[in-house]
């Protein structure tokens, strides 16, 4: 029996979250793990609380495992805290070199590797989508939270501030910490009809995606991010590599761990399939006209 902890940083009653983490599972069941027959997973959700993270790492730690799996930048910083020796696989962390988790790619070192699920040019292409799909838009503020968001909320900000200045819009930062704070941004980026809002990917804005959906909604504020807001659940545009083959992928790591192999052999991979997905019901609820260029080149359309 071998013995694998994992630590989500994200809402287990989420079911985006849950489907990612099944995918985890499934992927490992055909790679010949059985649950309770030869393998036995220790599971950790943290709802996107820093704190909860910290004791939860440290719980997991304690076990005893033979490896354990993060999701998240914050999930993996506080296992990280915990143990610089246990092998570690993390999935939908953006800047794992600048987190000091790993020291490059291609020879991550030590006794971590993973998969990157952004890079941080996406900050200017989900501005360049949210203008393209609303043109009016003339301020945009671009939202996280500074103790969960990649490098504090830095990451994705050079890429969207560059994007801003070649489309023509105002670009503002819109740090949050509680769902006040998101009602409060939003509210005021309505006040005008010219105010967007571009999600950043973090634990604690997908923890709070039904509240930015709604709000957006309610306040006629038009949204991107990549699959923060989900497009079956009301978001109106995202735009992010394909999740759940990040997961498959981390499983065949942790597979190939169990069978031996050394964190610091396997390099950190990055992304290689995107898709655009659109909802016409959000974006009517808006009075967008969408235009036939993000029609044609959606993967997923809900109408």
């Amino acid at each position: 029996m071998r013995r694998v902890g994992i630590l989500l940083g994200w809402d287990e009653n989420n079911a985006s979250s849950k489907f990612l983490f099944s995918r985890l599972r499934q992927r490992l069941r055909e790679l010949g793990w059985r649950e309770e027959s030869n393998i036995r997973l220790d599971v950790r959700w943290a709802a996107g609380n820093v704190d909860r993270m910290r004791v939860q790492a440290k719980e997991l730690v304690e076990l005893g495992p033979d490896l354990i799996v993060t999701c998240t930048t914050p999930a993996t910083a506080a296992l990280l805290r915990e143990t610089r020796t246990l092998p570690v696989v993390f999935v939908i962390v953006s800047d794992p070199i600048g987190a000091g988790f790993v020291a490059s790619l291609s020879h991550p070192g030590a006794n971590i590797t993973g998969f990157i699920n952004l890079e941080p040019t996406m900050g200017g292409k989900w501005l360049e989508l949210l203008k393209e799909i609303a043109p009016r838009v003339m301020r945009v503020a671009i939202m996280f939270n500074p103790d969960t968001a990649p490098s504090g909320g830095s990451y994705f900000l050079p890429s969207f501030e560059a994007a801003a200045r070649s489309v023509g819009v105002e670009a503002m930062k819109a740090p949050v910490r509680s769902e006040g704070d998101i009602e409060r941004t939003i509210a005021m980026l309505g006040q005008e009809p010219s105010g967007g809002l571009v999600v950043q990917s973090d634990g604690f804005m997908l923890a709070h995606r039904a509240k930015v959906i709604s709000l957006s909604v309610q306040h006629h504020v038009p949204a991107v991010s990549d699959r923060t807001l989900p497009t079956e659940q009301g978001g109106l545009l995202s735009y992010g590599p394909v999740d759940e083959d990040l997961f498959a992928g981390a499983a065949v790591y942790v597979d190939r761990i169990l069978h031996g192999t050394k964190p610091a052999e396997l390099p950190v991979q990055v992304p290689t399939k995107f898709e655009l997905r659109l909802n016409l019901k959000t974006a009517k609820a808006l009075g967008l006209t969408i235009p036939p260029s993000i029609l044609g080149r959606a993967d997923e359309v809900i109408e």
